[in-house]
């Protein structure tokens, strides 16, 4: 079973990717064109500017267990995969944090503090997720740069 041990993740990506992209392409259309969304509607076009870079880097992380699989996962390209999930993480954390003050407007004017929690939500796991990518990007780039300094050793 070479390719088994990361079957259950990439089953796990393509799931919530295609959750993600169904969400991107029904929910929120309609809750574009609805009149009860109102205030609302500039949260909706970002959530569809932040989905560009989660679906970036959910095909780094697609691409990263791929490397696992072929046994390279200290390689130049993981630490390469692990840099962009990082950006891209940063990214979606930088554009719902930069939406902010507006999602606090929006949540005080429909008393729904909900909205404003979810937010920060995002925006933690968001930045949690670009600070465990930054510590594993070290720990492989260390590993890659040992296993070059051995074989021209030997």
């Amino acid at each position: 079973m070479k390719y088994g041990s990361t079957l259950f993740l990439k089953g796990v990506i393509m799931l919530i990717g295609f959750i993600v992209l169904a969400i991107c392409l029904f929910a929120l259309p309609v809750g574009l064109r609805s009149d009860a969304s109102g205030f609302y509607r500039p949260i909706i076009l970002g959530l569809y500017v932040a989905a560009i870079p989660f679906f970036s880097a959910l095909y780094q992380a697609f691409q990263l267990l791929s490397y696992i699989d072929k046994n390279s996962v200290f390689s130049v390209d993981s630490v390469h995969a692990l840099k962009y999930i990082k950006y891209y993480a940063y990214v979606i954390s930088g554009i719902f944090a930069l939406g902010m003050p507006y999602i606090f407007y929006v949540a005080d004017k429909d008393d729904a503090p909900g909205v404003a929690a979810l937010g920060f939500v995002i925006i933690g796991a968001s930045f949690v997720i670009a600070v465990a990518s930054s510590v594993f990007q070290k720990l492989i780039q260390n590993a890659v740069d040992l296993k070059i300094e051995n074989d021209l050793t030997v």
